[in-house]
């Protein structure tokens, strides 16, 4: 019944955290944070049909994956319920984007899943109201949402829209899944070597420092410690330039100039390592979905 839009694959884009500072732990166990995200022309692929029973379901090659874990089906699920629709929706998800990779496949999804499904559902929410739902799922799923390039703060949903360059980068998938929850633990435990650990939380940045010069990655000494594949990842590409990690963790990342200097560079990877080419983007691929 309803719209039925099997054939159109709406996009979910990846991202890359352009920096990443850990500022503080909060009383609830989260942390502080300050990172850039830009989105990179790498996306999970999504199709809706809309059912009346009310259920939702979600389709995709992914083993092991219960509905309470599967953010495709969290998000729709929210959106009924917040709104107390009758309306149900079967998902099939095709997934491109790394899981574990910190490329945000999972947050993209959602967030593609809500704008997607208060179209076909009539619900008319705002991008404004759509974000702040969001939250809800995870700290990053309203940059996905909102759909530009941003400065953010807090958990990361405090959001300041940024124009940045767009080059292509190269980026490097190790046979690893990174577990965010991880990370985040071992970052507020320390590790049992004190020269390892990292140095108390980082002070602020300012947006006209980041332009001028950059920054790193705050997890990338956690990550590499519990997982050496993130590290000779790392290694590898800082090879060829100024290599980083994106958010917790797999990926790593490198901006070149052109295209054809990131292929000649993939074409190296090892065998057990995925590579990907892809252009910057500061506004989501799916923003243009919408808008036509």
């Amino acid at each position: 019944m309803g719209i039925v839009t099997l054939g159109v694959r709406w996009l979910a884009p990846a991202k890359l955290n352009l920096f990443l500072r850990v500022l503080g732990r909060r009383e609830d166990g989260r942390h502080e944070l300050q990172t850039v995200f830009q989105f990179i022309g790498l996306s999970d692929e999504l199709e809706f049909r809309v059912t009346a029973d009310g259920k939702i379901s979600c389709a995709s090659a992914l083993k092991g994956l219960s509905p309470e874990d599967n953010l495709c089906v969290r998000a729709a699920r929210l959106l009924r319920d917040t709104l107390q629709g009758d309306l149900g929706a079967a998902i099939t998800l095709h997934k491109r984007i790394p899981i574990g990779g910190g490329l945000g496949g999972g947050s993209s999804d959602a967030a593609t899943t809500l704008h997607v499904l208060n179209r076909l559902w009539g619900t008319g929410l705002s991008v404004d109201a759509l974000a702040s739902l969001s939250l809800s799922l995870g700290a990053d799923v309203p940059v996905f949402v909102r759909g530009w390039a941003a400065w953010a703060e807090g958990l990361g949903e405090r959001l300041s829209p940024m124009d940045l360059p767009e080059p292509w980068y190269v980026v490097v998938a190790p046979p690893v899944h990174v577990s965010t929850g991880e990370i985040f633990q071992a970052l507020a435990e320390g590790v049992s070597n004190p020269e390892e650990r990292l140095t108390q939380y980082g002070r602020p940045l300012r947006i006209r420092d980041f332009l001028a010069h950059g920054a790193g990655n705050d997890l990338e000494p956690v990550a590499r410690r519990l997982h050496p594949d993130v590290g000779h990842a790392l290694d590898w590409l800082a090879g060829f330039g100024p290599a980083q990690m994106t958010g917790s963790g797999a990926c790593v990342y490198l901006a070149v100039s052109t295209e054809r200097e990131a292929l000649a560079i993939t074409s190296q990877l090892q065998e057990n390592y995925r590579g990907f080419v892809c252009r910057g983007l500061n506004q989501s691929p799916l923003m243009k979905q919408l808008a036509s």
